[in-house]
Protein backbone atom coordinates (compact mmCIF):
# COMPACT_ATOMS: atom_id res chain seq x y z
CA UNK A 1 0.00 0.00 0.00
CA UNK A 2 1.38 3.39 -1.02
CA UNK A 3 -0.19 6.60 0.28
CA UNK A 4 0.55 10.27 -0.27
CA UNK A 5 -0.22 12.25 2.89
CA UNK A 6 -0.86 15.90 2.03
CA UNK A 7 -0.94 18.59 4.70
CA UNK A 8 -0.25 22.30 5.00
CA UNK A 9 1.28 22.89 8.42
CA UNK A 10 0.10 25.99 10.20
CA UNK A 11 2.38 28.79 11.32
CA UNK A 12 0.13 29.57 14.26
CA UNK A 13 -1.01 27.16 16.94
CA UNK A 14 -4.33 25.53 16.07
CA UNK A 15 -7.08 24.32 18.41
CA UNK A 16 -7.05 20.84 16.88
CA UNK A 17 -3.29 20.29 17.08
CA UNK A 18 -3.27 19.03 13.49
CA UNK A 19 0.48 19.22 12.95
CA UNK A 20 1.25 16.76 15.74
CA UNK A 21 -1.67 14.54 14.80
CA UNK A 22 -0.48 14.20 11.19
CA UNK A 23 3.08 13.39 12.30
CA UNK A 24 1.83 10.69 14.67
CA UNK A 25 -0.40 9.20 11.99
CA UNK A 26 2.46 8.97 9.51
CA UNK A 27 4.58 7.20 12.13
CA UNK A 28 1.78 4.73 12.90
CA UNK A 29 1.18 4.00 9.21
CA UNK A 30 4.84 3.30 8.56
CA UNK A 31 4.97 1.01 11.57
CA UNK A 32 2.04 -0.89 10.00
CA UNK A 33 4.00 -1.39 6.76
CA UNK A 34 2.44 1.36 4.65
CA UNK A 35 4.75 3.26 2.30
CA UNK A 36 4.01 6.91 3.04
CA UNK A 37 5.09 9.73 0.74
CA UNK A 38 4.64 12.97 2.69
CA UNK A 39 3.50 15.98 0.66
CA UNK A 40 3.88 18.57 3.38
CA UNK A 41 4.06 22.32 3.19
CA UNK A 42 4.41 24.87 5.96
CA UNK A 43 3.13 28.39 6.24
CA UNK A 44 6.61 29.24 7.56
CA UNK A 45 7.88 28.84 3.99
CA UNK A 46 6.04 32.00 2.91
CA UNK A 47 8.73 34.26 4.39
CA UNK A 48 11.29 32.71 2.00
CA UNK A 49 9.14 33.05 -1.13
CA UNK A 50 10.38 35.10 -4.06
CA UNK A 51 8.48 38.31 -4.87
CA UNK A 52 6.83 36.54 -7.79
CA UNK A 53 5.69 33.65 -5.60
CA UNK A 54 4.38 36.03 -2.96
CA UNK A 55 2.41 37.84 -5.65
CA UNK A 56 0.54 34.59 -6.33
CA UNK A 57 -0.27 33.94 -2.67
CA UNK A 58 -3.71 35.61 -2.75
CA UNK A 59 -4.99 32.99 -5.20
CA UNK A 60 -3.28 29.98 -3.57
CA UNK A 61 -6.29 28.90 -1.49
CA UNK A 62 -8.28 28.63 -4.72
CA UNK A 63 -5.54 27.26 -6.96
CA UNK A 64 -1.89 26.78 -6.01
CA UNK A 65 -0.11 26.08 -9.33
CA UNK A 66 3.26 25.04 -7.88
CA UNK A 67 1.61 22.57 -5.52
CA UNK A 68 -0.36 21.01 -8.36
CA UNK A 69 2.79 20.59 -10.44
CA UNK A 70 4.70 19.02 -7.56
CA UNK A 71 1.83 16.71 -6.65
CA UNK A 72 1.52 15.58 -10.27
CA UNK A 73 5.21 14.68 -10.31
CA UNK A 74 4.90 12.78 -7.03
CA UNK A 75 1.89 10.81 -8.27
CA UNK A 76 3.57 10.01 -11.59
CA UNK A 77 6.70 8.80 -9.80
CA UNK A 78 5.07 6.63 -7.13
CA UNK A 79 1.59 5.74 -8.44
CA UNK A 80 0.01 5.78 -4.97
CA UNK A 81 -3.13 3.89 -4.05
CA UNK A 82 -4.62 6.84 -2.16
CA UNK A 83 -4.09 10.54 -1.52
CA UNK A 84 -4.85 11.32 2.13
CA UNK A 85 -5.50 15.04 2.58
CA UNK A 86 -5.57 16.91 5.87
CA UNK A 87 -5.40 20.73 5.76
CA UNK A 88 -4.97 22.26 2.26
CA UNK A 89 -4.73 25.95 3.22
CA UNK A 90 -3.09 28.11 2.05
CA UNK A 91 -0.25 26.53 0.05
CA UNK A 92 -1.85 23.32 -1.29
CA UNK A 93 -5.42 24.41 -2.10
CA UNK A 94 -8.38 22.02 -2.32
CA UNK A 95 -7.39 21.79 -5.99
CA UNK A 96 -5.13 18.87 -4.97
CA UNK A 97 -8.33 16.80 -4.92
CA UNK A 98 -8.88 17.55 -8.61
CA UNK A 99 -5.22 16.91 -9.40
CA UNK A 100 -5.33 13.49 -7.74
CA UNK A 101 -8.56 12.57 -9.52
CA UNK A 102 -7.07 13.63 -12.86
CA UNK A 103 -4.40 10.99 -12.27
CA UNK A 104 -6.98 8.39 -11.23
CA UNK A 105 -6.04 8.47 -7.54
CA UNK A 106 -8.88 8.35 -4.99
CA UNK A 107 -8.89 10.95 -2.20
CA UNK A 108 -9.51 10.52 1.50
CA UNK A 109 -9.76 13.61 3.69
CA UNK A 110 -9.59 13.85 7.44
CA UNK A 111 -11.79 16.76 8.56
CA UNK A 112 -10.21 18.64 11.48
CA UNK A 113 -12.49 21.69 11.48
CA UNK A 114 -15.58 23.27 9.93
CA UNK A 115 -13.89 24.99 7.00
CA UNK A 116 -16.15 23.51 4.36
CA UNK A 117 -18.58 26.20 5.59
CA UNK A 118 -16.82 28.51 8.07
CA UNK A 119 -13.97 30.76 6.93
CA UNK A 120 -12.25 30.56 10.32
CA UNK A 121 -12.99 26.85 10.59
CA UNK A 122 -14.18 27.21 14.17
CA UNK A 123 -17.89 28.11 14.19
CA UNK A 124 -16.86 30.63 16.87
CA UNK A 125 -16.77 34.43 16.75
CA UNK A 126 -16.63 37.25 19.28
CA UNK A 127 -16.64 34.88 22.22
CA UNK A 128 -19.63 32.79 21.19
CA UNK A 129 -20.70 30.05 18.82
CA UNK A 130 -21.48 31.40 15.35
CA UNK A 131 -22.92 29.52 12.38
CA UNK A 132 -24.07 32.51 10.35
CA UNK A 133 -22.51 31.18 7.13
CA UNK A 134 -24.28 27.81 7.17
CA UNK A 135 -26.49 27.31 4.13
CA UNK A 136 -25.18 30.36 2.28
CA UNK A 137 -23.77 30.23 -1.24
CA UNK A 138 -21.21 32.85 -0.17
CA UNK A 139 -20.16 33.48 3.41
CA UNK A 140 -20.89 37.19 3.49
CA UNK A 141 -21.01 37.33 7.33
CA UNK A 142 -17.40 36.07 7.40
CA UNK A 143 -16.38 38.99 5.19
CA UNK A 144 -18.29 41.54 7.25
CA UNK A 145 -16.77 40.29 10.51
CA UNK A 146 -13.23 39.71 9.15
CA UNK A 147 -13.31 36.09 10.29
CA UNK A 148 -10.18 34.95 8.44
CA UNK A 149 -6.96 36.38 9.86
CA UNK A 150 -8.76 39.54 10.95
CA UNK A 151 -8.75 40.86 7.39
CA UNK A 152 -11.80 41.72 5.29
CA UNK A 153 -9.83 41.13 2.06
CA UNK A 154 -8.50 37.74 3.18
CA UNK A 155 -11.92 36.80 4.53
CA UNK A 156 -13.44 37.63 1.14
CA UNK A 157 -10.85 35.41 -0.53
CA UNK A 158 -11.53 32.50 1.85
CA UNK A 159 -15.30 32.86 1.50
CA UNK A 160 -14.86 32.84 -2.28
CA UNK A 161 -12.59 29.79 -2.03
CA UNK A 162 -15.22 27.88 -0.06
CA UNK A 163 -17.85 28.76 -2.66
CA UNK A 164 -15.65 27.83 -5.62
CA UNK A 165 -14.60 24.51 -4.10
CA UNK A 166 -18.01 23.30 -3.02
CA UNK A 167 -18.01 20.85 -5.98
CA UNK A 168 -14.42 19.86 -5.14
CA UNK A 169 -15.30 18.90 -1.58
CA UNK A 170 -18.33 16.99 -2.74
CA UNK A 171 -16.10 14.91 -5.04
CA UNK A 172 -13.90 13.57 -2.22
CA UNK A 173 -14.13 9.79 -2.27
CA UNK A 174 -14.16 9.21 1.48
CA UNK A 175 -14.32 11.56 4.43
CA UNK A 176 -12.84 10.68 7.79
CA UNK A 177 -14.84 12.46 10.48
CA UNK A 178 -12.95 12.63 13.76
CA UNK A 179 -16.19 12.44 15.74
CA UNK A 180 -19.90 11.92 15.23
CA UNK A 181 -20.26 15.71 15.48
CA UNK A 182 -18.05 16.22 12.43
CA UNK A 183 -20.00 13.49 10.62
CA UNK A 184 -23.20 15.47 11.27
CA UNK A 185 -21.50 18.62 9.97
CA UNK A 186 -20.56 16.82 6.74
CA UNK A 187 -24.06 15.43 6.27
CA UNK A 188 -25.46 18.93 6.75
CA UNK A 189 -23.03 20.08 4.04
CA UNK A 190 -24.49 17.51 1.65
CA UNK A 191 -22.03 14.63 1.87
CA UNK A 192 -23.79 11.24 1.57
CA UNK A 193 -23.69 9.05 4.66
CA UNK A 194 -21.94 6.21 2.81
CA UNK A 195 -18.92 8.42 2.09
CA UNK A 196 -18.32 9.29 5.75
CA UNK A 197 -16.37 7.17 8.22
CA UNK A 198 -16.06 8.15 11.88
CA UNK A 199 -12.47 7.51 12.95
CA UNK A 200 -10.91 9.54 15.75
CA UNK A 201 -7.25 10.20 16.35
CA UNK A 202 -5.36 8.06 18.78
CA UNK A 203 -2.47 8.71 21.13
CA UNK A 204 0.32 6.37 22.24
CA UNK A 205 -0.56 4.09 25.15
CA UNK A 206 0.92 5.54 28.38
CA UNK A 207 0.59 2.17 30.11
CA UNK A 208 -1.39 0.88 33.05
CA UNK A 209 -3.07 3.81 34.84
CA UNK A 210 -1.79 4.91 38.20
CA UNK A 211 -4.21 4.89 41.15
CA UNK A 212 -6.52 7.90 41.15
CA UNK A 213 -5.19 11.07 42.65
CA UNK A 214 -7.42 13.77 44.08
CA UNK A 215 -9.36 16.74 42.84
CA UNK A 216 -9.61 18.15 39.33
CA UNK A 217 -7.23 19.05 36.52
CA UNK A 218 -7.73 21.56 33.69
CA UNK A 219 -4.92 21.62 31.14
CA UNK A 220 -4.62 23.19 27.73
CA UNK A 221 -4.61 26.58 26.08
CA UNK A 222 -5.83 29.32 28.42
CA UNK A 223 -8.06 31.12 25.93
CA UNK A 224 -11.71 32.18 26.21
CA UNK A 225 -13.16 29.38 24.06
CA UNK A 226 -11.48 26.69 26.17
CA UNK A 227 -13.69 27.62 29.10
CA UNK A 228 -11.28 28.45 31.92
CA UNK A 229 -13.46 31.46 32.78
CA UNK A 230 -16.56 29.27 32.87
CA UNK A 231 -14.73 26.80 35.11
CA UNK A 232 -13.56 29.40 37.62
CA UNK A 233 -17.04 30.92 37.78
CA UNK A 234 -18.45 27.48 38.61
CA UNK A 235 -15.65 26.67 41.07
CA UNK A 236 -16.23 29.85 43.09
CA UNK A 237 -19.79 28.69 43.81
CA UNK A 238 -18.32 26.18 46.27
CA UNK A 239 -16.56 27.01 49.53
CA UNK A 240 -12.76 27.01 49.45
CA UNK A 241 -11.58 23.42 49.87
CA UNK A 242 -14.98 21.76 49.49
CA UNK A 243 -14.07 19.91 46.29
CA UNK A 244 -10.41 19.17 46.85
CA UNK A 245 -7.73 20.81 44.72
CA UNK A 246 -8.20 22.34 41.28
CA UNK A 247 -4.99 22.38 39.27
CA UNK A 248 -4.78 24.51 36.13
CA UNK A 249 -1.99 23.97 33.61
CA UNK A 250 -1.28 25.80 30.39
CA UNK A 251 -0.63 29.23 28.96
CA UNK A 252 -2.48 31.83 26.93
CA UNK A 253 -4.23 35.14 27.10
CA UNK A 254 -6.26 34.17 30.19
CA UNK A 255 -3.22 33.17 32.21
CA UNK A 256 -3.72 36.19 34.54
CA UNK A 257 -7.22 34.86 35.32
CA UNK A 258 -5.78 31.52 36.44
CA UNK A 259 -3.01 33.18 38.42
CA UNK A 260 -5.50 35.45 40.19
CA UNK A 261 -7.69 32.46 41.13
CA UNK A 262 -4.66 30.66 42.59
CA UNK A 263 -3.78 33.75 44.64
CA UNK A 264 -7.38 34.13 45.80
CA UNK A 265 -8.12 30.54 46.89
CA UNK A 266 -6.11 27.88 48.68
CA UNK A 267 -7.76 25.10 46.67
CA UNK A 268 -6.62 26.43 43.25
CA UNK A 269 -3.07 25.79 42.02
CA UNK A 270 -1.70 27.22 38.80
CA UNK A 271 0.96 24.93 37.32
CA UNK A 272 1.88 27.03 34.30
CA UNK A 273 2.79 25.46 30.96
CA UNK A 274 3.86 21.81 31.20
CA UNK A 275 5.95 19.53 29.01
CA UNK A 276 4.85 15.95 28.30
CA UNK A 277 6.37 14.63 31.51
CA UNK A 278 4.68 17.40 33.47
CA UNK A 279 1.29 16.59 31.95
CA UNK A 280 1.73 12.91 32.81
CA UNK A 281 2.59 13.80 36.40
CA UNK A 282 -0.42 16.13 36.67
CA UNK A 283 -2.71 13.38 35.36
CA UNK A 284 -1.38 10.95 37.97
CA UNK A 285 -2.11 13.50 40.69
CA UNK A 286 -5.75 14.07 39.75
CA UNK A 287 -9.02 12.15 39.90
CA UNK A 288 -11.07 13.98 37.23
CA UNK A 289 -10.07 15.94 34.13
CA UNK A 290 -12.10 18.98 33.08
CA UNK A 291 -12.76 19.75 29.40
CA UNK A 292 -15.20 22.65 29.35
CA UNK A 293 -14.90 24.54 26.04
CA UNK A 294 -17.60 27.01 25.13
CA UNK A 295 -17.28 26.29 21.39
CA UNK A 296 -17.74 23.16 19.27
CA UNK A 297 -14.21 21.90 19.90
CA UNK A 298 -13.69 19.19 17.29
CA UNK A 299 -11.44 16.74 19.10
CA UNK A 300 -9.79 18.08 22.25
CA UNK A 301 -6.83 15.74 22.75
CA UNK A 302 -6.85 16.42 26.48
CA UNK A 303 -9.93 14.19 26.71
CA UNK A 304 -8.17 11.27 25.00
CA UNK A 305 -5.11 11.77 27.23
CA UNK A 306 -7.37 11.66 30.28
CA UNK A 307 -9.05 8.44 29.14
CA UNK A 308 -5.70 6.82 28.36
CA UNK A 309 -4.58 7.64 31.92
CA UNK A 310 -7.77 6.16 33.33
CA UNK A 311 -9.19 9.52 34.40
CA UNK A 312 -12.89 10.26 33.83
CA UNK A 313 -13.83 13.56 32.22
CA UNK A 314 -16.34 16.23 33.14
CA UNK A 315 -17.01 18.17 29.98
CA UNK A 316 -19.39 20.47 28.19
CA UNK A 317 -21.83 18.85 25.78
CA UNK A 318 -20.37 20.59 22.73
CA UNK A 319 -18.43 19.58 19.63
CA UNK A 320 -16.65 16.26 19.89
CA UNK A 321 -16.79 15.85 23.67
CA UNK A 322 -20.01 13.76 23.83
CA UNK A 323 -18.46 11.33 21.34
CA UNK A 324 -15.11 11.26 23.13
CA UNK A 325 -16.53 10.40 26.53
CA UNK A 326 -18.86 7.84 24.96
CA UNK A 327 -22.19 9.41 25.79
CA UNK A 328 -23.88 6.75 23.62
CA UNK A 329 -21.45 3.93 24.42
CA UNK A 330 -23.41 0.83 25.53
CA UNK A 331 -20.51 -0.04 27.84
CA UNK A 332 -21.04 3.17 29.78
CA UNK A 333 -19.90 6.76 29.50
CA UNK A 334 -16.40 7.67 30.66
CA UNK A 335 -17.53 10.90 32.27
CA UNK A 336 -20.25 13.51 32.61
CA UNK A 337 -21.65 16.19 30.31
CA UNK A 338 -23.15 19.56 31.14
CA UNK A 339 -24.30 22.60 29.22
CA UNK A 340 -21.70 25.42 29.21
CA UNK A 341 -23.39 27.25 32.08
CA UNK A 342 -21.69 28.03 35.42
CA UNK A 343 -24.58 26.80 37.59
CA UNK A 344 -24.83 23.47 35.76
CA UNK A 345 -21.09 22.91 35.86
CA UNK A 346 -20.98 23.84 39.56
CA UNK A 347 -23.71 21.29 40.30
CA UNK A 348 -21.82 18.53 38.45
CA UNK A 349 -18.49 19.02 40.23
CA UNK A 350 -19.46 17.21 43.48
CA UNK A 351 -21.04 14.37 41.50
CA UNK A 352 -17.87 13.86 39.49
CA UNK A 353 -15.71 13.95 42.59
CA UNK A 354 -17.80 11.33 44.39
CA UNK A 355 -18.15 8.97 41.39
CA UNK A 356 -14.62 9.25 39.99
CA UNK A 357 -13.41 5.90 41.29
CA UNK A 358 -16.44 4.12 39.81
CA UNK A 359 -16.12 5.71 36.38
CA UNK A 360 -12.31 5.55 36.07
CA UNK A 361 -12.23 1.94 34.73
CA UNK A 362 -14.75 2.93 32.05
CA UNK A 363 -12.40 5.74 30.97
CA UNK A 364 -9.46 3.43 30.37
CA UNK A 365 -11.69 0.84 28.68
CA UNK A 366 -13.02 3.45 26.26
CA UNK A 367 -9.47 4.46 25.37
CA UNK A 368 -8.49 0.87 24.67
CA UNK A 369 -11.56 0.22 22.49
CA UNK A 370 -11.64 3.50 20.58
CA UNK A 371 -8.44 5.55 20.75
CA UNK A 372 -5.56 3.08 21.04
CA UNK A 373 -3.12 3.45 18.09
CA UNK A 374 -3.63 -0.19 17.07
CA UNK A 375 -7.39 0.39 16.81
CA UNK A 376 -7.34 3.66 14.88
CA UNK A 377 -4.55 2.54 12.55
CA UNK A 378 -6.52 -0.57 11.59
CA UNK A 379 -9.54 1.62 10.89
CA UNK A 380 -7.45 3.86 8.65
CA UNK A 381 -5.99 0.88 6.78
CA UNK A 382 -9.54 -0.40 6.20
CA UNK A 383 -10.49 2.99 4.72
CA UNK A 384 -7.47 2.89 2.39
CA UNK A 385 -8.23 -0.69 1.35
CA UNK A 386 -11.76 0.32 0.43
CA UNK A 387 -10.40 3.07 -1.83
CA UNK A 388 -7.49 1.27 -3.47
CA UNK A 389 -8.11 0.46 -7.10
CA UNK A 390 -11.12 2.75 -7.43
Amino acid sequence: MQVIVAHNRYREAQPSGENTIVDQEITQLRAAGVTVHPFLRSSDEIAEFSPAAKALLPISPIYAPKAQQELSRLITEHRPDVLHLHNPYPLLSPWVVRTAHRHGVPVVQTVHNYRQVCSSGLYFRDGKICQDCRGRALGVPAIVHRCYRGSRAQSALMATTLAVHRPTWRSVDRYIALTSGIAAHLRDYGIPEERIVVKPNGIPDPGIPAPLGEGFLFFGRLSPEKGVGLLLDAWRRHPDGALGPLRIAGDGELRPLAEAAAAERADVEFLGPLDRAGVAAALRSTAVVLAVPTWHDVLPTVVIEALAAGRPVLGTALGGIPYLVGADDPAGAAGWLVRPEPAELAAALPTAREAAATVAPLARARYERTFHPDVVTKQLLDVYAGMAGR
